[in-house]
């Protein structure tokens, strides 16, 4: 099974479309160069595990932002909303293992599903674990991740069953060593399920003229607690959010697709042409024109498009 470049595609409410593996061996092996693109945010069924390989990590998940040095890794439990960035200038790299619990905990019938995974899974307390190599424990969960990634990556002789085995060892130090992040309040979930509402219906109206008050209408909330909502779980504002999804939309249309960058400016929900390429210069470093000549050199425009 080849590792996979990281191209985290969601849905309209933020959950990633892409699929991990097979029905058969639901995993799959993941590189990521955080310098030239970090991962938006999204969430999924899966469980995962990412370690910094190059640089240092910002990973963020339930609110919370946490710095992992070279080597250092986190676990993200299933259905957590998370994304990562890079800490510093520089190169910035890391690998994951994204894989869905029943690969370890079989049916949902079995004791290794109901005694060990099921608790973890719906534990709120546990969203995710940080872990550093300077931890006895932690360090054995980071070698386990790194015996299955290479297995799954080499396909050595019996890697699935390779495979399964550290990763079922890597759970259970999860599952019986990794203490509650905290015990979490009612009106952080209520807060959870509300950015995943908004964050919904910005993916799905991102080309209209929307406003704060339009986007705290869709989860019945007031604008004052739209704003708190996106600063205290996302670190930004409700405009800024809608602004980077026409600009991420912007740069899949110019890499996939032959139209005009006015048409793809107005398509995207920017009114003004001169404010679209300013934007996009912003984020990506050079205007629309110059990012499509660039993904046509390199083999990703048009049909070589990644999106």
């Amino acid at each position: 099974m080849a590792l996979s470049a990281c191209d985290t595609t969601t849905d309209a409410a933020g959950r990633e479309l892409t699929a991990h593996g097979t029905a058969a061996f639901p995993i799959a092996c993941y590189h990521d160069d955080l310098a030239a693109e970090p991962v938006p945010w999204h969430w999924h069924e899966e469980v995962e595990m990412l370690i910094a390989s190059e640089g240092r990590v910002l990973a963020a998940a339930a609110g919370e932002k946490y710095q992992l040095d070279e080597g250092d890794g986190i676990f993200i439990n299933a259905g957590v909303l998370h994304a990562d960035w890079p800490l510093n200038a520089g190169r910035c790299r890391l690998y994951s293992v994204v894989f869905h619990p029943r690969l370890v905990g079989g049916s949902p019938d079995s004791v290794f599903w109901q005694k060990y995974l099921q608790p973890l899974l719906a534990d709120p307390s546990r969203p995710c674990a940080v872990l550093r190599r300077s931890v006895d424990w932690q360090r054995e969960a980071i070698d386990c991740m790194e015996r299955a990634f290479r297995a799954v990556v080499n396909e050595i002789p019996g890697y699935e069953f390779k495979t399964r085995a550290a990763l079922s060892d890597m759970m259970y130090l999860l599952v019986t060593r990794a203490p509650a992040m905290r015990t979490v309040p009612k009106k952080a979930l209520r807060s959870a399920d509300r950015i995943k509402t908004m964050l919904q219906f910005v993916q799905a109206h991102y080309a209209e003229n929307l406003t704060v008050e339009q986007i705290a209408a869709s989860a019945s909330i007031s604008p004052s607690e739209c704003l708190r909502c996106f600063h205290d779980m996302i670190g930004t504002t409700p405009n800024q959010y809608l602004r980077s999804q026409r600009l991420q939309r912007a740069a899949e249309l110019l890499c996939g697709t032959t139209l005009q960058v006015t048409a793809i400016a107005a398509q995207c929900g920017f009114e003004d042409s001169s404010y679209f390429a300013r934007s996009f210069r912003q984020i990506y470093g050079c205007g629309p024109t110059e990012f499509r000549r660039r993904a046509l050199r390199a083999g990703q425009g048009i049909a070589g498009a990644a999106h």
